[in-house]
């Protein structure tokens, strides 16, 4: 809390001052909670292309050629893989791009989210 001196103008004193006196006023700072974080997860499937994952994490997670690759690669051989950590609204947002972009593509790619 920060407490701020203020003189007010009055006739009830009980300063030195004759109608002045002294009050505190106290301003709390409100406590503010950050966010849930989501893990974005690509699951593995036996029919979409290596490079379509690769192409998916480079454009809606703005990995670079090396990183897709890695991320691609542990999907493939552990079945599921972390393309990233977001807030609700974005993890939600991410999930929707990737299914959307991967069933007009007609690739089974399934993209989910989770409470970290």
């Amino acid at each position: 809390m920060n407490a701020i001196p203020v003189r007010l103008q009055g006739n009830e004193g009980s300063g030195d001052t004759p109608g002045r006196s002294t009050s505190v006023i106290t301003r709390t700072k409100p406590k503010t909670k950050k966010p849930s974080l989501y893990r974005v997860l690509l699951l593995n499937d036996d029919y979409t292309p290596m490079e379509f994952v690769i192409h998916i994490l480079e454009r809606f997670f703005q990995k670079d050629r090396e990183a897709a690759t890695r991320i691609m690669l542990h999907v493939h051989n552990h079945g599921v893989g972390e393309c990233g950590v977001f807030t609700y609204e974005v993890a939600e947002t991410k999930v929707t791009q990737v299914m959307d972009f991967s069933r007009q593509h007609q690739h089974p790619l399934q993209c989910v989210m989770e409470k970290k």
